[in-house]
């Protein structure tokens, strides 16, 4: 179908320089009357291999009836001719399109769930999983921090509401100004760095909420318990989409979060 498709620009373009000269002006589509106005494909982008085989059995569709309703505005033989032919070439693309769902082999689709798994992994994931981890963890030292050093739920609620917000905000530039994705297929730096920052927010906010009772001990056993139920929801993340060991990703995170749940402790203690 690509070579195909060449061959059609070839001809159109041989046929433009035998009856215009050989300066061919910029024209955009939306020059065109009647051609096909769609989204820009990167926008839509990640696509499922499923959507792209769709999308190609809409553009050969599209592109066919283009042709066929040009046919009608043209009197020259040889136009009328060169577009025919062009509108029956698009008809068998569209045929093969259309078959390209039949004939894929369970192996094949096998491999094709496996790559879209592995992207959508790497693209959304590993990102919303780093966030969450950083959110989760590095705002627990200043949370408790501060709950420690003024017994004030209030006061700590400011500190974790600043810390998580902060956080989320730094977490995002960081993620989206890492790299374009063009390198490492990570995919839109600004799909990225959205996905780190809300769940970095998110993970910070969470046992920050509970300091909005008023009764201290309350609020620092409910914030205790919300801690450990985001760590054990990160470990089973880790478990379910990075093939680590259940025990293995929860000694991990368990370790880290203590690490910095005392260090807080220890710091507003003192």
């Amino acid at each position: 179908m690509r070579e195909e498709e060449s061959q059609h620009r070839a001809s159109l373009i041989e046929t433009y320089r035998s009856r215009f000269g050989e300066h061919i002006p910029l024209i955009r589509r939306q020059d065109v009357k009647g051609f096909i106005q769609r989204r820009p494909v990167w926008l839509a982008r990640p696509l499922r291999i499923d959507d792209v085989r769709r999308q190609v059995e809409v553009m050969e569709l599209e592109t066919r009836r283009f042709y066929e309703r040009a046919i009608q505005h043209v009197s020259d033989a040889g136009v009328r001719k060169l577009l025919g032919d062009l509108a029956e070439v698009e008809r068998r693309h569209y045929a093969t399109a259309e078959s390209l769902q039949e004939t894929v082999t369970p192996v094949v689709r096998q491999k094709e769930e496996d790559a879209q798994r592995r992207l959508f992994v790497l693209q959304i994931v590993q990102p919303g999983l780093a966030g969450l981890m950083d959110g989760s963890v590095s705002t627990l030292a200043p949370v408790f921090a501060a709950a420690f050093a003024t017994k004030s739920s209030w006061t700590a609620f400011l500190v974790g509401l600043a810390a998580s917000v902060g956080a989320g905000i730094s977490m995002a530039f960081a993620e989206a100004l890492s790299d374009d994705g063009s390198l490492t297929g990570r995919g839109r730096p600004m799909l990225r760095g959205s996905v780190t920052g809300v769940m970095t927010a998110a993970g910070g906010i969470g046992h920050t909420l509970p300091f909005l009772i008023s009764d201290f001990r309350i609020a620092m056993i409910i914030a205790v318990a919300v801690v450990a139920v985001e760590l054990a929801t990160i470990s089973y993340i880790r478990h379910r989409y990075m093939d680590t060991p259940l025990l293995s990703a929860a000694f991990q995170v368990v370790l880290g979060g203590v690490l910095v749940f005392l260090t807080g402790i220890l710091i507003g203690s003192s």
